[in-house]
């Protein structure tokens, strides 16, 4: 598996690997026409590309095989998201196609985004998830640093690595604006 920057070709194909990590499985007492629907984060992916806050330099893709003909197995993305009106980065979404779940493919994105992140000067980068899993990135619980979720439900799952070796600035965070419409 490589990592590399997305590329026009891949658009459908990155979209329907997030499609494909993104569909819930159905259950017993689901409604047939909430199954089929296209995951939230397909759309969301559409309208981050359309957004100002789209840097294509923090859009990856993981690879299986070779890296021009190497089928997509996982994406990643960042986007200029703000912290007070200053810039700095939002995570997400990160996506893995199932059959690829739990085989390292989410953490060499991880690993590669961070990376390209910092190698950019930014400064910090903010996500929403499971704190379990993120943890082994750096990421902390973003009121550790003060900085304050777009949503207070969030809690520990809105979280938050400083790049660069710089110290946070406490604050408001607010994601690309496609992320504000969900």
């Amino acid at each position: 598996m490589l990592v590399r920057r997305e590329r026009a070709g891949d658009v459908a194909a990155v979209r329907a690997v997030v499609a494909a990590a993104f569909t819930r499985p159905a259950k017993p007492d689901d409604r047939p026409e909430t199954v089929a629907e296209t995951p939230i984060e397909v759309g969301l992916l559409d309208e981050l590309r359309a957004d100002p806050g789209w840097i294509p330099a923090l859009s990856l893709v993981a690879v299986d095989g070779q890296i021009d003909a190497g089928e997509i197995v996982g994406h990643v993305v960042c986007t200029r998201g703000q912290l007070d009106g200053r810039p700095v980065l939002g995570l997400g979404p990160l996506a893995v196609r199932p059959d690829r779940q739990r085989a390292g493919v989410g953490s060499a994105l991880m690993h590669a985004v961070l990376a390209a992140a910092e190698a950019r000067d930014e400064t910090l980068v903010a996500l929403l998830g499971e704190p379990a899993y993120y943890r082994r990135f750096g990421l902390r619980a973003a009121s550790d640093f003060g900085i304050v979720a777009p949503d207070p439900q969030w809690g520990p799952y809105f979280q938050a690595r400083p790049l660069g070796g710089a110290a946070p600035t406490p604050g408001r965070f607010r994601y690309a604006g496609p992320f504000e419409r969900l």
